[in-house]
């Protein structure tokens, strides 16, 4: 693959820095800016770029690179919007034959986030957890066939704040209501496979736009606090701490677009490796980077006002949103040495 960005690519990703630096919150304060985040959802919602999922069964309207590069970006500037649930229910319902009209969807997943939700066809007991339920009315589940899994709907509740403050969740409780997606073919595993290697890439996005923000507000930080006469970033245990951060992020930058390029290039197993590779450095590396943010800024990091925590409390929904380090290394440990080791 050519990792470098093709000119549409690179202003994609200038169009969306551009709406997310001028809309996203600059302090914790403006979390609480009604007007804002409706003109950021305006904004959005003009853009397009939900739908850049949307297109015929065998081709989306754009590849996983150009998801990821807006999903990066509103992640940098911590943008209080939905975008994550809303593109991966549009990529199901492509999948599937649908052309993404309808309710304003998000995607459904298990209680502990690590994957979809899936009920059989003659129960839909249980409950779930609506992601990115921001501006969504509906969540997507699935429901198992014996010929695949069809796509149903389930009417949502108002969200409610989680640990992200940017994201608000809704929960489910009761998937009796939901109800089957008329018009849609089913699911085979394959589809359902090649939507959860998207998934994965574009957390991974996510990290790595969390990861920039909080490292960008560490390293301003460090231009302007002054400590025995001198910029603290001039000093080399602060300038240690940042370099390793800039180190760890562009690793995990260069694992992510390679997992999102291959979301759509590569044969399902190889694609679905190259995703964990990508969550798995990023859900480590973004820890580290936003706690080395809190560091960098001292007493300060430690409270309500500092943005820093906004970082850190994103990066730890995104971590668990389809698995985090834990979850992605055993899967490449099981599809690389299962067999030679005994791993089922």
């Amino acid at each position: 693959m050519d990792a470098r960005p093709s000119p549409e690519q690179q202003e994609l990703a200038e169009a969306a820095d551009r709406l997310a630096k001028k809309l996203g919150p600059s302090t914790v304060g403006d979390l609480d800016d009604i007007d804002r985040r409706a003109r950021l959802e305006a904004a959005l919602a003009q853009t397009g770029w939900r739908d850049l999922r949307c297109g015929s069964p065998s081709d989306p309207l754009a590849s996983g690179v150009e998801a990821a590069i807006v999903a990066r970006a509103l992640a940098q500037r911590a943008c209080d919007t939905s975008f994550l649930g809303p593109v991966l229910a549009h990529d199901l319902i492509r999948r599937a034959g649908g052309t993404g009209e309808g309710p304003a969807y998000t995607v459904a997943m298990s209680c502990d986030l690590h994957s979809p939700t899936c009920v059989s066809a003659s129960t839909a007991a249980g409950a779930a957890v609506a992601i990115d339920a921001a501006t969504s009315s509906h969540a997507i589940l699935l429901v198992e066939h014996d010929a695949g899994c069809a796509l149903a709907s389930v009417p949502l509740d108002d969200p409610i704040e989680g640990v992200d403050l940017t994201r608000p969740v809704a929960r489910i409780t009761e998937l009796a209501p939901a109800m089957l997606i008329d018009g849609l073919r089913l699911l085979d595993a394959d589809d359902i496979a090649r939507w959860i290697c998207l998934g994965v890439a574009l957390t991974a996005a996510d990290l790595v736009g969390a990861m920039e923000g909080a490292l960008e507000l560490a390293t301003e930080y460090a231009k302007e606090r002054r400590q025995f006469g001198s910029a603290i970033g001039s000093y080399q245990a602060v300038q240690h701490l940042l370099a390793e951060g800039k180190t760890m992020l562009e690793g995990a930058a260069s694992a992510m677009v390679h997992a999102a390029w291959a979301a759509d290039a590569l044969p399902t197993d190889q694609a679905r490796q190259a995703a964990a590779v990508a969550k798995a450095y990023a859900s480590r590396a973004a820890r580290v980077v936003c706690e080395t943010s809190i560091q960098v800024h001292g007493g300060i990091g430690n409270t309500w006002e500092c943005m820093a925590h906004v970082f850190l409390r994103r990066t730890l929904l995104s971590t668990e949103l389809f698995g985090g380090e834990g979850t992605q290394l055993e899967l490449l440990a099981r599809q690389r040495w299962g067999a030679t080791y005994g791993l089922s």
